[in-house]
């Protein structure tokens, strides 16, 4: 069992997201029970090094103390992903975060088709992130851009696909497995991948399974890390 000395000397923390919770609040989380059952003081540095969505799962890595130093060199690891696109339909957050807006034929799609479609997306890609997401435009983050019916325009950036495998076909539903590099939206690659085959397609679930040699096999849910914890 780790010690206060251990968290401010510094940690990684591997921990396994539960669906519907911020990165910020699991960060938050771990924080208090930490200042609570642990004792360590109300500002020692904690942080999480890439976010998740609420309606993503999987691994989350949280750096304590002096590790919070290796932020930015843990986001800039390549991650694996995993999930399912819904084939024949689109959202304006591309994810079920907010209600289908348009449908599309799906009747011209088949394996071969799908298969084929993959090979577009490998190697670097230009990729627009979707209008619900954190990024700032003008000083103000897209989702509230989005959420007051501003039309804005978002700027395609560069990303790569080192791997994208579709490891399941039951249309209208894809599963798939993507490792990719830091700052790529899998929900954009949803959208641009349904776009691609003529048709539309969102994002109903996505689990993040690996930042670079970190798996989340090794993770732990938040509750049951804080239950773990010795009282001080």
């Amino acid at each position: 069992m780790l010690n206060p000395e251990d968290y401010l000397n510094g940690q990684i923390l591997l921990i396994d997201k539960p669906l519907n919770w911020t990165s910020f609040q699991a960060v938050n989380k771990l924080k208090y029970a930490l200042i609570n059952k642990l004792g360590l003081p109300k500002k020692f540095k904690i942080g999480h090094a890439g976010t998740l969505d609420p309606l993503a799962t999987g691994l989350l890595l949280v750096c304590t103390g002096k590790f919070t130093k290796r932020i930015t060199e843990l986001q800039g690891q390549a991650k694996e992903y995993t999930g399912t696109f819904f084939i024949g339909a689109t959202t304006p957050s591309y994810d079920l975060e907010t209600e289908i807006d348009e449908t599309f034929p799906t009747s011209h799609i088949d394996e071969a088709l799908i298969h084929e479609t993959v090979k577009q997306f490998l190697g670097e890609i230009d990729q627009i992130p979707p209008i619900f997401s954190a990024i700032k435009k003008e000083g103000v983050r897209l989702y509230e851009h989005a959420r007051a019916g501003k039309s804005i325009e978002i700027e395609s950036r560069k990303t790569t696909i080192h791997e994208f495998e579709i490891t399941r076909i039951a249309l209208p539903e894809i599963d798939f497995r993507v490792v990719c590099s830091k700052g790529t939206y899998i929900r954009s690659l949803a959208f641009d991948f349904g776009k691609a085959m003529n048709s539309g397609s969102h994002l109903t679930a996505l689990r993040r399974t690996k930042i670079g040699d970190y798996d989340v096999k090794n993770g732990v849910d938040v509750i049951a890390f804080e239950e773990n914890l010795e009282l001080k």
